[in-house]
């Protein structure tokens, strides 16, 4: 931390005080437009896959819909793709965009 502060007041006369300070709000900036978005989003993915259970309809990230025909404690699911296929898949293999868009219900015209 000293070093980088010699070497930022020795790019200024007067001292650099305000250039530690800009460098401080792009620090601050950074981490609310791109740390704390990312690490919500996380926690999100995390308590959706925790909270995933049988007969739920999913879609995988490589585009396969599916439901959920048992919850394996070793981090994967067995799918049903269509009546008599199964699969195992890992949990995170489950897109949490596509799968709420699915089951999104209808939205009716009112007329």
């Amino acid at each position: 931390m000293q070093l980088l502060t010699t070497i930022l007041q020795a790019q200024q006369p007067g001292g650099g005080g305000s250039t530690l300070i800009i460098m401080g709000l792009m620090i601050v900036v950074f981490y609310f437009f791109m740390i704390r978005p990312q690490a919500k989003k996380a926690k999100q993915q995390k308590q959706f896959i925790n909270d995933l259970q049988k007969g739920d309809k999913i879609v995988t990230i490589a585009g396969i819909h599916a439901t959920i025909n048992k919850v394996n404690e070793d981090a994967t699911l067995n799918i049903e793709t269509s009546p008599g296929s199964y699969m195992k898949i890992e949990k995170q293999a489950i897109s949490m965009e596509w799968t709420a868009a699915i089951n999104k219900p209808a939205v009716e015209d009112k007329k």
